[in-house]
């Protein structure tokens, strides 16, 4: 399943915190679409169900459904702040083709 970084966990942690509502996870998942064949999606979520894999980094916690669990793993999901990069990113290991997006793969 998906890691972390430390500065990935910092920041989500900055985002559940603004929303106010401590009992949400990031839900990170794998979509059919985008320019390579599959995109990334995350987003809030408060819904968890039984087959979903659970990991908690601190005060965070991380849901991927278990499809996407197997296209996830081993990937590492990071926050970059700075003139080059900003944002989070997704380096996935598995993906044989990337989009000049970086949002997409196959």
């Amino acid at each position: 399943m998906i890691t972390l970084t430390d500065d990935a966990t910092s920041k989500v942690g900055e985002l559940i915190k603004a929303e106010g509502d401590e009992a949400l996870a990031l839900r990170v998942a794998v979509r059919p679409g985008g320019c390579s064949g599959f995109s990334y999606e995350m987003f809030f979520d408060t819904d968890v169900a039984e087959d979903d894999n659970t990991l908690e980094y601190g005060d965070v916690r991380v849901v991927v459904d278990a499809s996407s669990a197997m296209l996830l793993e081993g990937a590492t999901l990071d926050y970059k702040d700075g003139l080059e990069q900003s944002g989070f990113s997704i380096n996935n290991p598995n993906a044989q083709r990337t989009c000049g997006c970086g949002q997409s793969f196959s």
